[in-house]
């Protein structure tokens, strides 16, 4: 049988050129496979709570700090878009939207915004300091403690494109949202590996929930009707089903996050309460910053002293604004205003929440209006901590 001679010439082109094909396709298919191995540049940050419960305050510690991105509840949007449906219909389209801010992907907002727009249509956008400094406004630095007033006068008309140019220069991209409902509904986020999710679990008690509530029933009417899934329907609150179905989200999300929870959470929960926030803002705040991986300003210091140690409770006017107040006494109000009848119904449907998150019931109205009582008990030695997590058990 004749042999066919290849001259070896051949032989190393060819498997030169094989070897060169093999090494394109896969760094090739690499480049679509998840880097599970390295974190994302940026931190996420979730402040996760309901209506009234302190969190716009706690937005703002956020928003005020020079490397954050910060927007308030940007699912405002799909809410008013899709009223008609229950929050848990609209839990997927309201993840897809936080995900989409997260990765500073602006275009999610085509769906529920008009095409040409401004920074001002974005909902609630002066409360973000980032949207009133540049790159995004021209009139304040990053380092400024900015005002809703002044950047609602001077930044309102620059484009909604600010916005992603903005997100995409901060080392901290911070959310904080009212309409989740379930903690497992943010698993395919907390599993993304194009996301550092971290969770801040905010809850206050539910009684100084409703006092504030009472001060923003129109506002909340609609909000209402989409959580009792009444079909576009606005509802106000007067038998406190609303409050019940916030009460036990927050148990919920509590239970989930803590009782033989996956390990994937692992250093990505923290509960805050509002009023051990209040209390003791710095050493919250510390704790706080430390999870988020950022740390406290002496600017921030001095401005987070002064909106925790005004005068005064707050006014009716005030009840969706950052104002100078006694945070302290804030947080005490409820027990002189609402009537212990009230107060009875309310412990009545959030027993449950009450109890889980340290609260103290009280029997009386001697017990309610007796501020020598503290009703926001310490916090448990056995409390639940990642440090004794097993997930093998």
């Amino acid at each position: 049988m004749a042999r066919i001679r290849i001259p070896s010439t051949i032989v190393v082109i060819f498997v030169t050129v094989q070897t060169g094909f093999l090494l394109f396709m896969y760094a090739r298919y690499s480049s679509f496979m998840p880097q599970s191995e390295e974190k994302p540049s940026q931190v996420h940050i979730l402040i996760l709570s309901s209506w009234r419960s302190g969190s716009s305050f706690v937005g703002q510690l956020f928003s005020q700090h020079p490397s954050v991105f910060y927007l308030m509840e940007p699912a405002w949007h799909v809410w008013v878009t899709m009223y008609q449906n229950s929050a848990k219909v609209l839990h997927m389209a309201v993840r897809d939207l936080v995900r989409s801010v997260f990765l500073c992907d602006m275009s999610v907002f085509d769906a529920y915004m008009p095409w040409k727009r401004n920074l001002s249509d974005l909902f609630q956008w002066a409360a973000s300091r980032a949207l009133c400094s540049v790159p995004a406004c021209d009139s304040f630095q990053r380092t400024d403690i900015t005002s809703e007033l002044a950047c609602k006068t001077l930044c309102g008309r620059y484009p909604f494109s600010k916005v992603e140019e903005a997100c995409k220069t901060y080392s901290h991209v911070v959310i904080k949202e009212v309409r989740f409902f379930d903690l497992k509904v943010l698993y395919p986020l907390l599993t993304d590996p194009s996301l550092n999710l971290k969770i801040i679990h905010l809850v206050r008690d539910p009684r100084a929930v409703v006092k504030s509530r009472e001060q923003s029933v129109k506002a909340l009417a609609r909000d209402n009707g989409i959580v009792l899934s009444t079909n576009g329907t606005k509802v106000e609150d007067s038998k406190y089903k609303v409050m019940q179905e916030v009460c036990r989200s927050h148990v919920q999300i509590y239970e989930t996050a803590t009782l033989k929870p996956p390990n994937f959470l692992k250093d990505r929960y923290l509960m805050v309460r509002f009023e051990d926030l209040v209390r003791d803002p710095f050493s919250e705040i510390s704790e706080m910053y430390k999870f988020a991986d950022l740390s406290l300003t002496p600017r921030l210091k001095r401005w987070i002293y002064n909106i925790t140690h005004g005068q005064g409770p707050g006014k009716k006017r005030e009840a969706f604004k950052i104002t100078s107040r006694d945070a302290v006494s804030v947080s005490q109000a409820w027990r002189n205003v609402l009537s212990f009848q009230k107060v009875k119904k309310i412990q009545e449907v959030c027993k449950g929440a009450i109890n889980i998150l340290g609260y103290q019931l009280v029997d009386s109205e001697k017990e309610q209006r007796d501020l020598t009582l503290d009703l926001v008990l310490p916090r448990r030695q056995n409390q639940f901590s990642w440090s004794s997590f097993n997930p093998k058990q």
